[in-house]
């Protein structure tokens, strides 16, 4: 009985006080919001309905679970118009109103599966323009734009806007883009372990819809193995691997100067730091080569980018090391584990990865080359730490190096 009872109860997913309470605001917000307006819209003396009772359905979507692909905007606005189509279509071709109720929810979602706008609550849209009562029925098909298409917009626009100013991604986004180098080779963490391909012929054997993007669900499972990695081989940190000598230039520094250390160093990254060694970006050989163009005396700003510069700041560029820095730049801490950076150096298509202190002031860099020689190591079984080493390592590898990482 106790096992019986369990299957009743979903298992539910971690979830922190602090989601819980934007998760609830949200919806008072969004649903308040719509609330007002709509009724200022119509007036309050109108017979018009102000809002419909579906409105709550998609307010718990959209803001209590705005990465599902049944609460991106698509669904919540096509899937709801959708519906009223259908529900007031069939309510005047059929006269039995409970044949007509399963009608139009039957026919609702066929179509919204069709047109891949499949959101719940959109049902009860269908299941309204039946079964509403004659205010409802008296208004046709401008049902479908009010109260219909205006709530879902107005819903729509409060969740855009909370949910962003709130720290989410909405419209959700699956993960970021691994850097694409112009072949057809898929990214590195996309050529072991389980691939994109595996996880469609899972899922096609599977043929249920779940309510998760498989982006998502791949970069789950991907995080998993990490986890289970770090968990196998122990809690192997930056600061065991990281060049600690590390050649650092100032913003104001020349091209020149740049150039003739990366030259004499034999490295291929310089973080870019302040007077209190706060680190401001960072310069590579792939900043020299595209964003300056060759002379007989070296490198230099082209036209194009002065103007550039001097649109986007105020003031013309001196030709400097601030003219051509990626920056912002991504560090990781010398506590940070070895397996959290293997994503970040692999499909973000980064070589080098500055490690500062809790100040923020540099104390090391990693590069793939000290990652993979660590991960290798730890293959072979090898427990005694790597070698320090200086920040002057021979050329990186390709980016598919990293990608041992996800075969460990």
């Amino acid at each position: 009985m106790h096992s019986f009872l369990r299957r009743l109860i979903p298992d539910a997913s971690p979830l922190s006080h602090r989601e819980r309470i934007r998760s609830a605001m949200g919806a008072l917000i969004g649903i308040l919001a719509t609330g007002l307006l709509s009724r200022a819209a119509i007036g309050s003396d109108s017979a018009l309905p102000a809002m419909i009772a579906p409105m709550g359905a998609s307010a718990v979507l959209l803001f209590a679970v705005p990465a599902s692909p049944l609460a991106q905007p698509w669904s919540i606005v096509g899937g709801n118009l959708v519906a009223a189509l259908v529900g007031v279509t069939v309510a005047a071709l059929v006269p039995n109103p409970f044949l007509a109720a399963s009608l139009a929810i039957s026919c609702a979602i066929a179509l919204m599966m069709a047109l891949r706008c499949l959101h719940p609550p959109s049902g009860a849209v269908a299941l309204t323009a039946v079964l509403g009562g004659h205010e409802i029925h008296e208004l046709g098909y401008a049902f479908v734009l009010w109260p219909v298409g205006a709530n879902s917009l107005l819903l729509l626009a409060v969740a855009l806007l909370f949910n962003n100013l709130t720290g989410r991604s909405y419209p959700h986004v699956t993960v970021p883009t691994p850097v694409d180098h112009g072949t057809k080779d898929p990214a590195p963490s996309a050529r072991a372990g389980i691939t994109a391909a595996d996880l469609d012929a899972v899922l096609g054997e599977y043929d249920q819809i779940l309510d998760v993007r498989r982006g998502d669900l791949q970069a789950i499972i991907l995080q998993a193995q990490i986890h289970a990695y770090r968990r196998r081989t122990g809690q192997a940190t930056c600061a065991d691997i990281m060049s600690r000598d590390v050649i650092a230039v100032a913003p104001g520094d020349s091209l020149k100067t740049v150039l003739d250390l990366l030259r004499r160093r034999r490295v291929k990254a310089l973080p870019v730091t302040d007077e209190s060694a706060r680190v401001l970006g960072i310069v590579t050989q792939t900043d020299i080569l595209h964003k300056t163009v060759w002379e007989m005396r070296g490198p230099r700003l082209g036209l194009g980018r002065r103007v550039g510069l001097t649109l986007t700041r105020g003031r013309a560029p001196h030709g400097s090391v601030e003219d051509i820095m990626t920056a912002p730049v991504r560090t990781a801490r010398a506590e940070t584990p070895i397996a959290d950076i293997v994503l970040w150096m692999s499909d973000s298509g980064l070589h080098h990865l500055p490690v500062v202190g809790p100040d923020g002031r540099l104390v090391g860099i990693v590069s793939q080359t000290d990652l993979v020689a660590e991960l290798l190591a730890e293959m072979s079984g090898h427990s005694d730490p790597l070698p320090r080493r200086v920040a002057s390592d021979p050329a990186p590898l390709p980016a598919s190096a990293v990608s041992i990482a996800e075969a460990v």
